[in-house]
């Protein structure tokens, strides 16, 4: 198992700088394209040519959303530099995330019975606590709750904010309940983990 999570770490350490220097040349490339796309460098040069006919065609679907919200087509270079940036900070935490859960898991099978539901406990909780915080997210952004990226939230933690909700009110315009809820299931947890 040791070997298995050195590879894993080599690979997530190979990925890292494989991801950087990508975003680092594509920054470059795209700094470029937005200096031809607002006529910085001269649109007869080669360069310019060459960015036209071979960059922009690639950046034709994100000049596309850009536009379809209300932006400037100059700036495609600038959000698909942020697409690939926040997409490759979302693929590391995702695959820290995946390693972590398996060492857990590893670290649950030696201890045994009591380790596997230890774990399964406090998965159980962070499940929640994570449906808490996207659906807090989720209402700042307006995003609809019916949405299947977002519904499950409404359903896992509605049957712990309906009864709070009840009883304590709401502090003007603000629902405090889903930070109450948070505060207690993170006490819950360590209160049963530490009978387990």
């Amino acid at each position: 198992m040791t070997t298995f999570f050195g590879v894993f770490d080599t690979v997530l350490a190979g990925l890292r700088v494989a991801l950087f220097w990508s975003a680092a040349a594509l920054a470059v490339v795209f700094g470029i394209d937005w200096l031809v796309r607002t006529r910085r460098i001269n649109p007869f040069n080669p360069v310019a040519r060459f960015f036209r006919g071979s960059v922009d065609p690639l950046l034709a679907p994100v000049e596309r959303r850009v536009v379809s919200a209300g932006g400037m087509p100059s700036s495609a270079p600038w959000w698909a530099l942020v697409v690939v940036v926040v997409g490759g900070i979302v693929l590391i935490s995702l695959l820290g995330f995946v390693r972590n859960q398996l060492i857990g898991i590893a670290f649950a099978a030696e201890q045994g019975p009591r380790g596997i539901l230890r774990l399964l406990v406090s998965l159980t909780f962070s499940v929640l606590q994570l449906a808490l915080f996207i659906r807090v997210i989720s209402s700042w952004f307006r995003i609809s709750p019916y949405s299947p990226w977002i519904r499950w939230t409404f359903q896992i933690t509605e049957p712990i904010l309906a009864p709070l909700r009840r009883v304590i009110p709401s502090v003007g315009m603000i629902d405090i309940t889903p930070i109450i809820a948070y505060f207690i299931l993170s006490l819950l947890s360590s209160v049963i983990l530490s009978a387990i």
